[in-house]
């Protein structure tokens, strides 16, 4: 049986292959950059160049792409918009008034549901119909406004 050598470049393409598995499993973006790191490599080999070029090259694009990914990234994440959920989602929409509502209690529709409910400013009153806005969430009480 012949001793078969596996050229460099085969070697980088299989840690680049190696380094893809973790980043499809953990959707670790930093794997992702070590495998193109690793492809770098593999060119380097191919070209013909020796293994502490193929070793600098790897590091550097590596270095590189997380340097410069990581924060584009990070930025990326910050600026979403966030949906706003649960209580939060009820802050700011309108409310029709069902049993007068004052600074002590009263009833609204609210999001399809009735909440008990108290005016913000315990000096105003609101009869039924009217249509209020919700300005916060105080426990089981929609306060409005």
């Amino acid at each position: 049986m012949d001793h078969v050598d596996i050229d460099a470049w085969i070697w980088w393409l299989i840690g680049a292959v190696g380094l893809g598995i973790p980043l499809v499993l953990t959707a670790m973006p930093e794997f992702g950059m070590l495998a193109v790191g690793a492809v770098a490599g593999a060119v380097t080999a191919a070209l013909g160049f020796g293994v502490v070029a193929q070793v600098v090259v790897f590091a550097l694009v590596s270095v590189a792409l997380i340097a410069v990914m990581r924060p584009i990234a990070a930025r990326h994440r910050d600026d979403r918009p966030r949906h706003a959920t649960g209580i939060d989602a009820l802050k700011g929409r309108q409310a029709v008034v069902l049993e007068r509502v004052d600074g002590s209690g009263g009833r609204v529709k609210l999001a399809g549901e009735v909440w008990s409910a108290r005016a913000l400013d315990s000096g105003l009153s609101f009869e039924p119909g009217e249509q209020v806005d919700v300005v916060d969430i105080d426990g089981a009480t929609a306060v409005v406004m």
